[in-house]
């Protein structure tokens, strides 16, 4: 389902510094699971970036015709 479309969408957004995504192309849906240790060590301001980040790639690639599930991975 991942598409060429999708892959240049996906990279021209710049992600905030010290956080990243993963995207998981699960065949109907993609997932973009955040790194929640990452998440945690960034501050007020920079959680929020990290948050509209991972809200813009939602929407760029639904713009691209893939449906999209938002999650992180759970701290240990």
């Amino acid at each position: 389902m991942y598409t060429d479309n999708m892959r240049r969408a996906f990279r021209s957004i710049t992600p905030p510094l010290n956080f990243k995504v993963e995207l998981i192309d699960n065949d109907s849906f993609i997932t973009i699971r955040a790194d929640e240790v990452a998440f945690t060590k960034l501050g007020h301001d920079d959680k929020i970036e990290a948050v509209k980040y991972m809200i813009k790639v939602k929407k760029a690639l639904e713009d691209q015709g893939a449906i999209v599930l938002l999650t992180r991975k759970a701290i240990k």
